[in-house]
């Protein structure tokens, strides 16, 4: 039905001059407490910002999530021998398992990307994906590395914040096995080309 005009002497000059199917349309005002929800809601933006969209690790609900399921795969640990030794057969074994890769790559994504990248390419901290090393020879080298650091703590030492021997061991594999691998935006070779990783049990 087409908008039919009405009298807005009998609303107190209220009316916006319009009704439709006999529902007339008021000015009113915006109750105070919508208003100061919206500014509120203005004020408050900024902030929620800076504190779940900065980059800082474990904030977002996606970082979250992935701390979550690194926490429920770590729960295989129990499956794991007691005696499981960080050397290169352990290494290459986790290294080439599509289950504990995901497990290496929960840690990774924790502790490592604000320096390596989501993906090993490198940003403050070298690239681990191409085929040159500068503090490794051997794929052993990785787990020394991650618990020790190097540099002069350039790359710090791990061993404390990352007390579990089981999450060095997973991480250092996950590591090993970015070799090789071609992530976007990639930084340039740090170190010295490094032979083919080697089991010496085999």
């Amino acid at each position: 039905m087409n908008p039919a005009a009405t009298d807005s002497s009998t609303d107190n000059g209220l009316s916006m001059g319009n009704a439709y199917d006999g529902i007339h349309e008021y000015h009113n005002a915006i109750p105070a407490w919508w208003k100061w929800l919206f500014v509120l809601t203005i004020a408050l933006a900024p902030c929620y910002l800076i504190y779940y969209h900065s980059g800082a690790p474990n904030r977002s609900i996606y970082s979250q999530y992935e701390e979550a399921m690194g926490e429920n795969q770590k729960k295989k640990y129990a499956e794991l021998p007691s005696d499981l030794s960080p050397d290169a057969a352990t290494l290459i074994q986790y290294m080439n398992d599509p289950n504990w890769k995901e497990v290496g790559k929960s840690i990774f994504k924790i502790n490592c990307v604000s320096c390596h990248g989501a993906e090993g390419g490198g940003i403050v901290g070298p690239n681990l994906c191409d085929e040159n090393y500068k503090h490794i020879k051997k794929v052993e080298d990785i787990v020394k590395v991650i618990k020790e650091g190097v540099a002069g703590g350039a790359m710090p030492a791990w061993e404390t914040r990352i007390p579990n021997k089981y999450d060095i061991i997973m991480l250092s594999a996950y590591v090993a096995g970015l070799r090789g691998s071609n992530p976007a935006n990639a930084k340039g070779p740090d170190g010295g080309p490094i032979p083919p990783w080697t089991d010496s049990q085999r």
